[in-house]
């Protein structure tokens, strides 16, 4: 039994498999429709969201259509309820009546002559006097009412659609048998007493025939000159109450919508005395932060609104003289950066001059004024290297930098930064290893900062690698070229890719710049990505190194929509978790869908170091920094796995 349960359990996993694969497909499709779906409806969603005067008046006209609707069905429900009660009030005295005399006329004495010989019982017999009673009932109700006369066992014998039993009498041509409903004439043979019922008034086919009409039927059992009995109905047309209650649905249907269509007004002109001034409001905002500090609101009146406009205003006056004060003290330090790195470069010189014959001698000098000679000479190039890039920095801050643009193989920029950086990377340890120049990377940019900034991003790659391997990798997509740079070092905290393009900014400031590196490397090359339009980026995690990406457009002044190459590389620890995971998880499907695959394949380790060739053309900017928190029990346990 247990040597067959793996084999039985084999077909459910791989039902179960399918099963899930299927559903993931369709929520790929019903994602897809719905997306497709919403498209065209996100102008409208956009509107809505937008327009505070639109969902107000919204809001007022489903409000009171709602109300409208509910006191429509209340006032209709009343006003039916009353005409029904009337016409059933009038109907029942108008019945009794008419009860009343006929079985007056009935109960009479006979008569020998005389002019009311008609009535009397003498040489009349029942049928005739019945086609009597009938007409001289119904001549006094002048289309008020019919009067039908049915003989006594109609309620049992006479079935629907037949033309009734013997003695059926009716006026103004009504179907006797189809205006009285089965269930009165049952109601009626069986007990004493009135009956009513709601009905229609059938009238028999012809020329001129009318329409069933609904009608108030009421009924009950008499007897007749002979002493049998029979049933008399008064038939009440409903005709005059349901044209008044028609009228009367007509009339608050219209007024209903003139009360909404009024509101609706209305509400759009009192939210709009609100809302107007705070659309100028934003108006003026909007203009403001696009550094038109002049813009001012209209104020009239002294209501809540010209508070509102007077506070704006005010703020708006703090916020310009704030922002002038502040141009005024950012001038004043880009005018003292450039004259004191003006200033300086005439003093240095004759330093410098002084400091390369002291150098040139120092072999005649004693070891200790030898080594104060090339210590002279070290800081004399790091200053000077300071004063170069203090005054590039004065002319970001200016605005004076020149961008000269032209069609460059980023492949040759990347090349000559590599040949510069060897003897470092020599002095270090670390490979400096390429991917993705194996075709051109063709981009219009300035040639002499696009090296620069390769140039400062390897060689701090190199210094902060700690001898491994140092990838540089390059590709394009779309309107883009990316080159991005990745190091396995100490890698960035949380935190400090947001800081790492600040100026003298330095990740650990007790470690020793062994290249003489002056702090501003990194704001420079940012500043010359924005020059080009372009994006410089870092993402790093601790003890995982960091890649820094500069992402330029390939034709000058194409915006970017993309970087081809992801910020986070393809071999960080998250990613490195989720292949992992997914290479673990086809490893049990084809275990499951191949019983006879003893030795499936494990997933491939990622290898340090390696970089993924395929480029993602939708990898978007972000924020410009991702750093990624490493657990401690992780680290300690990478750390003794690389043997540190």
């Amino acid at each position: 039994m247990s040597g067959r349960v793996p084999g039985g359990l084999r077909p459910w996993k791989l039902r179960l498999g399918r099963l899930f694969r299927d559903r993931a497909s369709s929520s790929r499709v019903l994602r897809l429709f719905v997306r497709v779906a919403r498209r065209p409806l996100l102008p409208a969603v956009r509107l809505w969201r937008r327009n505070i005067q639109l969902r107000v008046v919204a809001a007022t006209l489903l409000i009171s259509l709602a109300v409208v609707l509910a006191l429509g069905f209340v006032v209709i429900a009343q006003v039916s309820r009353g005409l029904l009660e009337a016409k059933e009030e009038a109907a029942q005295s108008q019945a009794a009546g008419g009860f009343a005399v006929a079985q007056e006329k009935a109960n009479a004495p006979a008569a020998v002559d005389g002019p009311d010989a008609t009535d009397n019982k003498v040489g009349r017999d029942a049928s005739t006097w019945m086609n009597s009673l009938v007409k001289q009932l119904a001549s006094g109700g002048q289309t008020a009412f019919e009067v039908v006369a049915l003989g006594a066992g109609t309620g049992d014998e006479a079935l629907p659609g037949t033309q009734g039993v013997k003695g059926a009498r009716a006026s103004g041509n009504v179907d006797p048998t189809a205006s009285v409903p089965l269930g009165l004439r049952r109601a009626v043979n069986h007990a004493t007493g009135a009956f009513k019922t709601f009905s229609e008034i059938r009238y028999t086919s012809g020329d001129g025939a009318k329409e069933p009409e609904p009608a108030l039927v009421i009924g009950k059992r008499l007897s007749d000159i002979n002493g049998d009995p029979y049933d008399l109905y008064y038939l009440f047309p409903l005709t005059q109450e349901e044209e008044s209650l028609n009228l009367i649905k007509v009339t608050i249907v219209t007024a209903g919508l003139f009360v909404v269509v009024l509101l609706c007004g209305i509400a759009w002109l009192v939210v709009r005395q609100v809302v107007t001034p705070v659309r100028m409001a934003a108006g003026i905002a909007e203009r403001l932060s696009a550094g038109r500090l002049q813009e001012r609101m209209k104020v009239t009146g002294e209501d809540d609104i010209a508070r509102l406009g007077e506070a704006f205003n005010k703020m708006a006056q703090n916020l310009q003289n704030k922002i002038q004060q502040l141009e005024e003290l950012s001038r004043m330090q880009r005018r003292f950066v450039s004259d004191v790195s003006h200033e300086l470069r005439t003093p240095l010189t004759t330093v410098r001059m002084a400091a390369d014959v002291i150098h040139d001698a120092r072999v005649d000098f004693d070891p200790i004024t030898a080594r104060s000679a090339e210590l002279l000479a070290g800081q004399l190039d790091r200053f000077e290297s300071l004063l170069v890039d203090l005054l590039e920095i004065s002319r970001f801050d200016a605005g004076a930098a020149a961008l000269e643009a032209e069609p460059i193989d980023l492949r040759d920029v990347v090349r000559r930064v590599i040949d510069g950086a060897e003897p470092l990377a020599e002095h270090k340890g670390t490979r400096i290893r390429v991917l993705g120049d194996t075709q051109p990377v063709i981009a219009e940019a300035d040639a002499r900062r696009v090296e620069r900034v390769l140039r400062n991003l390897v060689v701090n790659a190199v210094e902060h690698g700690e001898g491994r391997d140092v990838v540089v990798r390059l590709a394009s997509a779309g309107g883009a070229v990316a080159v991005a740079v990745r190091d396995y070092g100490v890698g960035l905290k949380p935190g400090e890719a947001t800081r790492v393009f600040n100026r003298f900014w330095r990740a650990d400031p007790a470690r020793a710049r062994t290249t003489g590196g002056t702090g501003l490397g990194l704001s420079i090359a940012v500043e010359d990505a924005r020059l080009h339009g372009g994006w410089l980026q870092a993402w790093g995690e601790p003890g995982g190194g960091s890649q820094f990406r500069l992402t330029l457009p390939r034709t000058a002044d194409e915006p970017l929509r993309g970087s081809p190459i992801p910020l986070e590389p393809e071999d960080s620890r998250a990613n490195r978790a989720r292949a992992a995971a997914e290479a673990a998880g086809g490893a049990a499907e084809r275990t499951s869908a191949e019983p006879g695959d003893r030795s499936p394949i494990p997933p491939r380790s990622p290898v340090a170091g390696a970089m993924p060739v395929p480029a993602d053309p939708t990898a978007l900017p972000g924020n410009g920094a991702r750093v990624v928190a490493r657990p401690a029990d992780q680290a300690q346990q990478e750390d003794r796995a690389d043997g540190r």
